[in-house]
Order: structure tokens, then sequence, then C-alpha cells
């Protein structure tokens, strides 16, 4: 196989992994075998025009973006607030520098309660992060983190996590390769204790964090996965779109944390 179908492959499954598709999520989009991505993915096997077309759908980009190998997701980390990045096509997420500082300190934060138990890698991270912030913006109607959740075969994945993780690594954090039971595993570990001054954490959002670590950091990565699956604003987005907050406002019990008779009263 030539060196650009190779290269073709080696995109399609980054951006696959990037988006947190398992291969048997995108073999039943694209109505093909798991099998047969997998050889899609090694370059065993070359891809139709068709195929192309499909693939590209199911990412929502351009087949230009995919046929273009010097382009990609682009996840941004602005260094100043006014900063306004020059569009490009494609999948793009700008995070400005307040943003960072509050996902990284908050990271840091739950880190360092609950980094070190067995049982949260980065699966259960990837939820934690999500009922923060879904919590919050149905308590308050106002962002936490604000992090862009897609939805996928093993629940909300923040789609910023990576590029800031690589970020923060050997200064913040540290990833540990492990394995929980039989299960591979990747850790982060905390290097240095969360400033929240630094990003004036209130009392409120403080509470909210505590009380979402304390509730759901028990539960292992099939559990908080399978937890996160029954949660209103899961459901009702279609695989491999963006996760919308206003659908929080539609959960029911127990997930639902705002007492709506409240707001009937006042």
């Amino acid at each position: 196989m030539d060196i650009f179908y190779k290269k073709l492959s080696q995109k399609i499954k980054m951006i696959r992994e990037r988006l947190g598709f398992s291969q048997e999520t995108l073999a039943e989009k694209l109505g093909i075998s798991r099998v047969a991505i997998s050889q899609i993915e090694n370059g065993d096997r070359k891809i139709s025009a068709e195929e192309i077309a499909n693939i590209s759908k199911v990412f929502h980009i351009t087949t230009d973006i995919l046929l273009d190998l010097s382009k990609d997701i682009e996840v941004v980390l602005e260094k100043t607030e006014d900063k306004k990045p020059q569009e490009k096509p494609g999948i793009r997420i700008s995070v400005p520098q307040k943003n960072l500082d509050k996902f990284k300190e908050i990271l840091i934060y739950v880190l360092s309660k609950v980094g070190s138990k067995p049982n949260v890698g980065e699966s259960v991270l990837y939820k934690l992060l999500y009922f923060i912030d879904f919590n919050y913006y149905e308590k308050y109607e106002e962002q936490l983190i604000g992090a862009t959740y897609i939805k996928n075969h093993y629940g909300p994945t923040p789609i910023e996590f990576v590029k800031i993780v690589e970020d923060m690594e050997g200064k913040d954090l540290k990833k540990v390769q492990d394995s929980y039971f039989q299960y591979p595993q990747t850790k982060y570990l905390p290097l240095r204790p969360p400033d929240m001054s630094k990003i004036n954490i209130t009392g409120n959002e403080q509470k909210l964090i505590d009380d979402v670590i304390n509730t759901l950091s028990d539960m292992n990565a099939k559990q908080i996965s399978d937890y996160s699956h029954n949660d209103v604003p899961w459901q009702t987005t279609e695989d491999g779109e963006a996760i919308d907050y206003e659908s929080v406002f539609y959960r029911t019990p127990p997930y639902s944390v705002r007492d709506y008779s409240d707001d009937d009263i006042q």
C-alpha cells in the first residue's frame, strides 16, 4: 500500500480516538465490520471513495480535511484573553486563557482528591468532569469549566482534555499507564497542589465539585459510564455530536440537581 493510504489510515485512527469512538461504533455508523475498520486503520485495506465520504460525514469534517494529511481536528489553547484565532476549516475548538486556567486547576483539584484511587482512570475522570460541568450549569445556568463534551459509546468525552493534558504533562501532572484488574488503564497524578485562588473559585463551585467527587468517584469505569448513559443530555444527543448544555433542564431524578419547585415559588 502506498504512503498516502498508510498516512490516511493513521489519520482516521487518530481522529476516531480523539472523538472517543470505538472501532465498533465507527463500524456501525459506516455499515461495515469492525474487522474492516481494523484493516483500514492498520493500512491493510484500501479505502473506497464512498467510504471516505461516509467517514468524513461521521467525523463531521469535509472530505478535503480528511484527505489533506496536514490538517486535523484542532484544539487551540489561547494565551491571551482577546486573541482571536484565524478560522480554519474542520473542527476547531478555541479555549480562552480564563477557561484554560479553570480547567487546569479544577483537574488538579479532582486529581488531588481521587487521582490515586485504583478505580479512577481516564474514563472515570472524563465523567467526573462532565457531571461537574453539567450539574453546575443546571443549578446556576452558568458555565463552570465549560468544556465541549462529545457523545460516544463510552459516555461523554471532553474533547479539549488531550490537548490540555499535553500542555500540563511534566509540569502539573504525570500520565501513568496502569491496569485495573485485567483492563489497561491510563491514570493521571498531580505533581503540585491545586491553586483555587488563582481562578477565584466560589463557594457554590467548590461545593458542587466536592458533591460530584463524593457521589461518583467510587464508581469504576463501567459503572460511571452506564450511569452517564441514563442522563438526559447524553440520551438526547446523536452519536459523535457535542452535548448541548441546555438539555440539562430536561433531566429527571436522580440526575437533576436543581429544585425547580423553589424556582416556581419565586
